[in-house]
């Protein structure tokens, strides 16, 4: 089955179902809006075959694009809302994308491609026209991963892929109900957001209320007004969530009663105080509209106390394992059930995963196969023999282990990958390229380091006799407008001596981060 299909099987199941809840579209709404929009990319010379970039916040014509241009038979390259029109450049050029479906305040004067306004009044529609077939084996997207200069990698996904992540998201089937509302404010550029805030409601014949902010007063007014029953959001969210409401109970000096009845409430119920427990909890669970049942979270680890904070409001709070490679989540977490802090769950429908060359304490390296997983990244045949096997498992690169009750438990990653507060990954490799370029600088590692509580993308410079923590500063400063902020290095320290590396000249960067704990580096305390 392709998207497509997938859209038109819902339709007939759940025809007067709201699926766009802030515009009142239904799923049978949606075909009129899709064909025009077809229309118009049509018009502008898209056809079949080609690769279309999308870029966009949530807005509904992100929606209404995306299914056109599959209407037309071609590719949706997702972009990043967040980078720079040097990386743009670079994805297009490396997909051969010769539009950008994008929102005017992105537009600049593009080499390789034309820009179409998301937002552009749509054709009329030519009711005898029908979609593109399309196979399952057609690609449908294509993303970046291992960042987006340098040598990146591009990953395919098919419409095979995504629909499988589709049928594998049942194993939720329990909490996720027709009719219900997912509140959508991830971006759908990201796999987390695409598989959680669209495939699983277009699975379930549920409604999407888009949002393209994460400001917590414009997310608070939502969740009063239309009151969703399913919220995912990264980790970081769920601890300003969970810091807002605990610091309004204490304004009113209440912290001490609301904790005790949250920690003790299923002794207060035995002795029949059940009506004050849940009048305490519904005055909390109102914070997020009183109707969320279940909330998902994903793109890093959520630290215990928080999951705990949430399950004891009495709302199912589960955890996901994905990557891009495998539209998001192959692994879930069981709601409401007693597990080891970090656990990511198991795997879920036709997902298997191995754990290979385990050490001591049961750690080793994650491969998985299944039918989400991509075939292998585009155009990059030294990659795909490195990460696939012979039977087709992938590795993730990433290390874990296994508990008691079949959960995988996050405990390192092979490459360097840094994992931020937000959830958005920073690849050292591709910082380093950036930078190794300034004058006076021998060697670079990037890694992953803790600033006043904060996780960074942190820099040590390997530096020529003379050069100084400001010149290197400047420098640094200079290279970071070539990225998305996110990504920028604001900390960093310099040294004169060689960076300790491998036989093979791979930098040690976990021997870099303990040089630099130990004091061994000048660093810099003013930060950029």
């Amino acid at each position: 089955m392709t998207m497509i299909g997938l859209l038109e099987k819902n339709i007939q199941r759940n025809p007067k179902t709201v699926f766009l809840v802030r515009e009142n579209i239904t799923y049978e709404d949606l075909p009129k809006y899709i064909q025009a929009r077809a229309a118009t990319l049509a018009a502008e010379g898209i056809k079949h075959g080609d690769t279309v970039g999308l870029l966009s916040h949530n807005l509904p014509e992100f929606v209404f694009t995306l299914f056109a241009i599959w209407y037309l038979g071609g590719k949706v390259l997702l972009l990043d809302t967040n980078l720079t029109p040097v990386e743009y450049d670079n994805m297009t050029e490396r997909t051969e994308c010769k539009f950008v479906v994008a929102e005017k305040s992105f537009f600049y004067k593009a080499k390789n491609f034309k820009f179409i306004d998301i937002e552009t009044k749509d054709k009329n529609i030519d009711e005898a026209w029908k979609p593109y077939k399309l196979k399952d084996s057609d690609v449908a997207t294509l993303s970046f991963t291992s960042g987006s200069t340098g040598t990146p990698k591009i990953v395919p996904l098919t419409h095979f892929n995504l629909v499988s992540c589709s049928d594998n998201l049942e194993y939720l089937n329990q909490w996720l109900r027709p009719g219900e509302m997912f509140y959508g404010f991830l971006p759908l550029y990201h796999v987390f957001g695409f598989a959680v805030g669209f495939l699983a409601p277009l699975h379930f014949g549920m409604g999407i209320l888009l949002q393209s902010t994460i400001n917590p007063k414009v997310i608070m007014a939502d969740f009063a007004q239309y009151k969703p029953q399913v919220i995912p959001a990264v980790p970081k969210l769920w601890e300003i969530f969970r810091k807002r409401i605990i610091d309004g109970i204490k304004d009113k000096k209440k912290w001490w009663l609301v904790s005790f009845i949250m920690n003790n409430q299923k002794w207060l119920r035995m002795i029949g105080l059940g009506k004050l427990v849940d009048k305490v909890l519904n005055q909390i669970r109102a914070v997020f509209g009183g109707r969320a049942r279940l909330l998902v979270a994903g793109g890093a680890a959520t630290k215990p106390e928080v999951e705990k904070f949430y399950t004891q409001l009495g709302m199912a709070f589960v955890q996901g394992y994905g990557m891009t490679e495998t539209v998001g989540p192959v692994c879930c977490s069981r709601p409401l059930k007693k597990r080891v802090a970090y656990a990511f769950g198991a795997p879920m429908g036709d997902n298997c995963v191995e754990i290979r060359n385990k050490d001591e304490n049961g750690i080793g390296m994650l491969w998985m196969k299944g039918n989400q997983v991509f075939g292998g990244y585009l155009n990059n045949d030294e990659a795909n023999k490195e990460c696939f096997d012979k039977n087709g498992f992938f590795c993730t690169g990433d290390l874990v282990s296994m508990d008691k009750n079949g959960e995988l438990h996050f405990a390192g990653r092979k490459k360097q990958v840094i994992v931020l507060d937000s959830g958005k990954n920073v690849y050292p490799d591709e910082l380093e390229a950036l930078y190794m370029d300034i004058p006076g600088v021998k060697n670079v590692a990037v890694f992953e380091h803790e600033v006043k509580g904060k996780t960074v993308a942190y820099g040590v410079f390997s530096v020529e006799e003379g050069v100084t923590l400001e010149q290197i500063a400047a420098e640094v400063a200079q290279r970071n407008k070539k990225v998305a902020s996110y990504k920028w290095v604001t900390h960093f320290a310099i040294t004169t001596d060689d960076l300790p590396v491998t036989s093979t000249q791979k930098i040690k960067h976990h021997v870099v981060r303990q040089y630099l704990m130990d004091g061994k580096y000048t660093v810099d305390n003013k930060g950029l």
